[in-house]
């Protein structure tokens, strides 16, 4: 058995690529539209590492989504959580729970999936601004 990808639905393909793509500095792997069936599938994956992918399914006519507790959240390890955090905060991206220990940070994306950002290796030792910010949001 080989694990493949996670699908996401997403409401709006542009700012989803916005999130996982160019906040979040995933690369897209590939892209296919299929008209008959009126949806989109991009596969993203960590760059480097395209064995774990996340599949963005769009559907072209609107739905909505219920956000579930059932789907925790998907989990990156990061060279630097806190360039990590620093990058996304510059695209816009409210960071949820800070990485105040150096180690763990939680964001969401524009459909409201949490995204847990985690130190790879031993977690960094504790900096401003990010040891003194508050929690901003359920993650």
């Amino acid at each position: 058995m080989k694990y493949l990808h996670t699908m996401v639905r997403v409401t709006d393909i542009d700012a989803s690529l916005r999130f996982y793509r160019d906040a979040l500095g995933l690369e897209e792997l590939s892209r296919k539209d299929y008209p008959q069936g009126r949806y989109t599938l991009v596969f993203l994956a960590a760059p480097g590492d395209h064995n774990a992918q996340v599949e963005l399914t769009h559907n072209w006519d609107p739905e909505r989504y219920g956000g579930g507790r059932n789907f925790g959240h998907l989990a990156y390890s990061v060279a630097d959580v806190y360039a990590t955090c620093a990058r996304l905060a510059e695209h816009g991206v409210t960071i949820l729970r800070p990485p105040r220990d150096g180690r763990m940070a939680f964001v969401r994306s524009p459909d409201n999936i949490s995204i847990e950002l985690l130190q790879h290796g031993a977690a960094l030792p504790a900096a401003e601004p990010w040891k003194s910010m508050p929690n901003t949001g359920s993650w």
